[in-house]
């Protein structure tokens, strides 16, 4: 790969600056009402190819939660969304509900987003139907070039400190409300890695439960084209071509990352015809005037283009322990040094969730961590598999509200009243 590509890549986009001007003011020219040809068939092709364009050719900004209410028993509350930890590479954020709050919806859930590629705001809906029931938390994630080389490099031993951290947080801000932790997708392997170290050491701010959904756990099961390539190309070989510089004026000038462009790449690839099917569709809603369609296919790419660097560190020792070398499943993996033994987990309750069509983490993958967690009594353990559902689906949308969210919901007050009587 040529080791100019990230520079090359923010060159051809500042290139197509002058085309994108031209094709919002054709969009502009042939949405306006006052224009007759705004009105024909002709006009309203020419104005969605312009949109299109402009879409495909954009650069998408991190995007917000904008979940500025939610409904708790009935009643419509407002909510308030602040940063009340932060460190150089994670802001974790409090979605406060205001108002008088039931007693029975204070509960901490710490949502732990996957740092691979797409923001937090990508479990928006996550957040959102477990907002009524919690007092929600998730991970906010920087982005690889907006971190500044002084803050130091970030590897996978850091992020699995980050979340031992958090938890330290929330157990010193109220030792006696309950935190449950749901981690989805990558940071499944983190997370009861953290676990697992603090039951070890005795610490007292583990969580009451955790929830493990889609995630790596054990990639020799049911293993996808992810999986694959990543065993058979080996480590050094994502080192040689997805690690790329972040060029000026970033203030992580200088940072080796593996780049979001190069990641969006691959995430489009891997379902190349679906979204070439849903662009002509989109075409097709813009020109008929289907605007309610069109915006919500707009929503979804809007925050599925969103896309952020990841420190290469991070990337290539992920790539190394969870994908190439399977050191967790294997009792091999190590943190700082340390062994990591996930029969330390005694006291921690564990529910699994998979998708029966999960094409990034396949079935079994996850429910592997229930063998691997022997001492946690059968009764405190719990595996859900979602038919009809893919990896998106583990975690947003229809059946993941309908189905997933109020088994994950019944499974963390059983944990509470359990916690209770023992």
């Amino acid at each position: 790969m040529n080791r100019l590509s990230y520079q090359l890549y923010e060159m051809a986009h500042l290139s197509f600056a002058p085309a994108r001007f031209v094709s919002d003011a054709t969009r502009l020219a042939f949405k306006n009402p006052l224009n007759p040809l705004a009105h024909t068939y002709l006009g309203r092709n020419i104005a969605a190819s312009a949109e299109l364009f402009e879409r495909l050719t954009r650069r998408y900004g991190k995007p917000a939660f904008g979940l500025d209410t939610t409904v708790v028993e009935g009643k419509t509350v407002p909510v308030r969304e602040e940063i009340v930890w932060e460190r150089p590479y994670c802001g974790l954020i409090h979605f406060e509900r205001q108002g008088n709050i039931p007693k029975a919806a204070h509960a901490r859930l710490l949502i732990v987003a996957p740092m691979s590629g797409h923001y937090a705001t990508l479990l928006r809906g996550t957040v959102e139907a477990f907002l009524p029931d919690f007092d929600v938390y998730i991970t906010d994630w920087a982005d690889g070039r907006m971190v500044p080389m002084s803050a130091g490099r970030f590897d996978l031993d850091d992020y699995i400190d980050y979340v031992t951290a958090i938890f330290k947080h929330l157990h010193e801000a109220d030792p006696h409300t309950p935190v449950h932790v749901l981690a989805v997708c990558q940071p499944a392997v983190p997370v009861v890695v953290s676990v697992a170290l603090l039951e070890a050491a005795g610490k007292p701010y583990y969580p009451d439960s955790m929830i493990l959904m889609g995630g790596p756990i054990d990639t020799r099961r049911s293993p996808t084209a992810v999986n694959t390539l990543a065993e058979q190309r080996g480590t050094d070989w994502f080192r040689r071509n997805c690690i790329h510089t972040v060029p000026f004026p970033y203030p992580g000038f200088g940072r080796e990352v593996y780049p979001g462009f190069l990641q969006l790449t691959g995430f489009m690839a891997m379902n190349f015809d679906r979204h070439f099917n849903a662009h002509v569709e989109m075409f097709r809603n813009l020109v008929k005037g289907d605007g309610d369609t069109y915006e919500k296919q707009e929503e979804f790419y809007d925050e599925y283009m969103a896309v952020m660097d990841l420190d290469a560190a991070y990337y290539l020792q992920t790539v190394e322990t969870v994908f190439v070398r399977h050191d967790l499943p294997k009792g091999e993996m190590k943190h700082r040094g340390q062994l990591v033994d996930l029969k330390a987990i005694k006291r921690v309750a564990l529910m699994t969730v998979e998708g029966e069509n999960d094409d990034i983490s396949g079935v079994g993958q996850t429910q592997a961590t229930h063998a691997l967690c022997p001492n946690i009594p059968e009764d405190r353990k719990l595996h859900h598999l979602q038919e009809h559902v893919g990896h998106y689906g583990v975690f947003n949308g229809s059946r993941f509200r309908r189905d997933i969210a109020p088994r994950i919901k019944t499974f963390t007050r059983a944990m509470e009243r359990w916690n209770k009587s023992s």
